[in-house]
């Protein structure tokens, strides 16, 4: 997640995942509680120009989860497999 509140505390070239998602009035810079119609991420505006890359809001973290899920439900798969075999 992005805790980055400014560019200050970002690595130049940094890969930055912002896992966060606020909703903020249209043509407005600070999250509201009002009638919402944009998601945006929570990390400060200034961290893009530091960061190399930055996971986009929203679509960009969701995807990932999933596919490392699966990834990983395969692999554990494959695993149980060559221990049953090797008994």
């Amino acid at each position: 997640m992005c805790f980055a509140r400014g560019a200050s505390q970002v690595k130049p070239g940094a890969a930055v995942l912002d896992a966060g998602i606020n909703f903020v009035a249209a043509g407005a810079a600070e999250p509201t509680n009002k009638k919402t119609t944009s998601p945006v991420g929570n990390c400060a505006p200034g961290v893009a120009l530091v960061a190399s890359l930055i996971s986009p809001v929203p679509g960009g973290v969701g995807p990932m989860t999933v596919a490392m899920l699966m990834r990983n439900a395969f692999e554990a798969c494959q695993r149980q497999r060559t221990a049953a075999a090797a008994v």
